[in-house]
């Protein structure tokens, strides 16, 4: 019997190859088949699954996708759901929801990376509903990823539909830095008592690329909170879109902030909108769109950095 890092290795999976490989550690930070329960899925099908005594994951009848069930009071446990494409031409769309039991507190991480060498556009679209019950908590972490040297366009526009009952928290990341040609990422949801929906975004785009976010967030119940943060780097020809709505409905508070640092000739366009429809809804939003500042630049210069070296590493800072 080998040990453990043998039996883990990517390679006992079906079908991977190094292509493979560099996709889920880009999207996941897998380099080994993960501890804990997890669905794998390639080129539009699952290859492997694992669940455990408190997380199941069942395959839809009616549409593509699975249903993951956390068992009420599950506690430090990781759910990994990676999608990767390698087939170009490829249009997958999935349907995954996630239903959390009270007082659960567990870590997803999904994430879907491309490979695109041909003159086809490969694309994923992903549909994400979470349904937390009471006191519950989700850490949600989402990377996008894209490479491949062909003229065929990588599109991801994943849609994340969130119910939040009473005292539950979601915590939600993601990233996209590099590669993925067109994007819509659009996100509804909708806060219940005491529950609190958090956010952060940071998106990088080059060439001709285009990224456009929308926040829908509904903030019904009493105390119900959120804080969005979208970070953002434009390069390029590239063009970004921030929209965000937060309709206060309730005794509740919500903050949005976009910050984003526009180069060459690239476009930034933020639209927000804030909607208090009680006396006691408290919503703040703020933007920021700009050029890097030439007194940071000029700083990291007089410490022996070039003009190329100093912008790398305020857009490495920007983007932590």
């Amino acid at each position: 019997m080998g040990n453990i890092d043998d039996i883990n290795n990517l390679d006992k999976l079906n079908n991977i190859d190094e292509i493979d490989k560099n996709l889920l550690k880009q999207v996941s930070n897998l380099e080994k088949i993960p501890v804990g329960a997890y669905n794998i899925r390639k080129n539009g099908q699952g290859i492997k699954r694992n669940t455990t005594a408190n997380i199941d994951i069942v395959t839809k009848t009616d549409k593509q996708g699975i249903d993951i069930i956390v068992l009420e009071n599950t506690k430090n446990e990781s759910i990994h759901i990676p999608v990767i494409i390698s087939e170009s031409g490829l249009t997958d769309v999935v349907y995954n929801d996630f239903h959390i039991g009270a007082n659960a507190d567990v870590t997803i991480i999904a994430g879907c990376g491309i490979h695109n060498n041909s003159s086809s556009d490969s694309q994923h679209d992903g549909i994400h509903s979470f349904y937390l019950e009471e006191n519950a908590k989700v850490k949600y972490v989402e990377k996008h990823y894209g490479d491949g040297n062909g003229s065929g366009e990588k599109i991801l526009n994943p849609k994340t539909i969130i119910h939040l009952k009473k005292g539950s928290t979601l915590e939600m990341e993601t990233v996209q830095i590099k590669g993925v040609d067109s994007t819509t990422r659009e996100t509804d949801a909708f806060i219940g008592d005491d529950a609190n929906l958090l956010i952060s975004e940071k998106i990088m785009t080059h060439n001709k690329q285009i990224a456009k976010t929308i926040f829908n967030v509904e903030l019904n119940g009493e105390n119900s909170s959120t804080h969005v943060s979208s970070r953002s780097i434009a390069e390029g020809n590239s063009y970004q879109e921030f929209v965000s709505n937060i309709d206060g409905n309730n005794k509740s508070f919500g903050h949005v902030e976009c910050d984003a640092i526009i180069m060459n000739n690239a476009k930034v366009v933020a639209i927000p909108k804030i909607s208090a429809n009680h006396v006691e809804s408290n919503l703040v939003h703020e933007a920021a769109i700009g050029k890097i500042a030439g007194e940071q630049l000029t700083k990291l210069m007089t410490l022996g950095l070039t003009e190329k070296e100093a912008e790398e590493q305020i857009i490495s800072g920007f983007l932590k």
